[in-house]
């Protein structure tokens, strides 16, 4: 079975961890390279290994998928995405932990996870077809940032 089977009506929810990277008035998106929702933009990010922290897991995913270093500010609120098939059972479920995060070097790659990469401002994103509840996550990222900066 594949992992990407295995992954399929599960018995319990996945546990993922995703990184907004902001670098200056910009957040850098990935266009999934796998189901569910090859082809639509989201956040660098995961499942969680056994062992690992949220924070660890978004910062080995984004190394892991675009090559990139950051430094994790915050946790966001999680997001879950439930797929249900035809008759209503859940097909995939995840539960995903973002985090805030500051660019502290290199520049993106597409890695196999990710079919590009991009750069995007707030308004740019409102084009892009995005992972559910991602434009929220956005939001509260770029707050999150800003308040960094006040303190």
């Amino acid at each position: 079975m594949s992992e990407a089977d295995s992954r399929t009506f599960p018995a319990r929810p996945f546990v993922g961890a995703s990184i907004a990277v902001i670098r200056e008035s910009h957040v850098l998106l990935a266009a999934r390279a796998n189901e569910p929702m090859r082809g639509v933009w989201t956040l660098p990010g995961g499942l969680v290994e056994a062992g690992e922290t949220l924070a660890a897991a978004a910062l080995r995913e984004l190394e892991e998928e675009v090559g990139l270093t950051a430094e994790v500010v915050g946790v966001l609120s999680p997001t879950e995405i439930i797929v249900r098939d035809e008759e209503g059972r859940a097909r995939h479920h995840y539960v995903v932990h973002p985090h805030a995060a500051l660019w502290r070097g290199g520049e993106p790659v597409a890695g196999p996870e990710a079919l590009g990469v991009r750069w995007a401002s707030l308004d740019e994103i409102a084009d892009l077809q995005t992972t559910p509840g991602l434009i929220g996550t956005l939001r509260e990222a770029f707050e999150r940032v800003a308040a960094r900066g006040a303190e």
